[in-house]
């Protein structure tokens, strides 16, 4: 079975600040980390994998430092990693970032399950 997980790096503390011009979170030089909610979506992966066999490949969109929730991912047994980033897209709303990661998916292949998390805690966004 082969299996895709999204994942997202995160601020690590809830004491961000958000740039008052584009109303995006100010990301440089925060510490972060990987999504909570990312986290059980990627167990459930590994624990179907234990059963079923297969891979489990995980995807991130964000900036170049976003490769440390991949580095992470492999740390925890990932097989894959894929990290969609450009400086087009900074302060991607909602859409665009579900477009570009669904065209990121496409371009990696089929998956028999993507699993998800069930939102972001820097946004609240699903």
């Amino acid at each position: 079975m082969k299996i895709l997980v999204c994942i997202k790096q995160v601020p690590e503390s809830n004491k961000v600040e958000v740039d008052p011009v584009t109303g995006v979170i100010k990301r440089d030089g925060a510490a972060c980390k990987m999504n909570p909610y990312d986290l059980y979506a990627l167990e459930t992966a590994f624990r179907i994998r234990e059963k079923m066999g297969g891979t489990v490949d995980v995807i991130s969109m964000g900036p170049p430092q976003a490769q440390a929730v991949i580095r992470e991912a492999f740390a925890m047994g990932a097989d894959n990693g894929t990290l969609i980033s450009d400086r087009a897209f900074g302060g991607a709303d909602v859409l665009a970032t579900s477009y570009a990661i669904s065209q990121g998916i496409q371009a990696s292949g089929e998956y028999d399950l993507i699993l998800c998390g069930k939102q972001t805690i820097d946004g609240d966004t699903a």
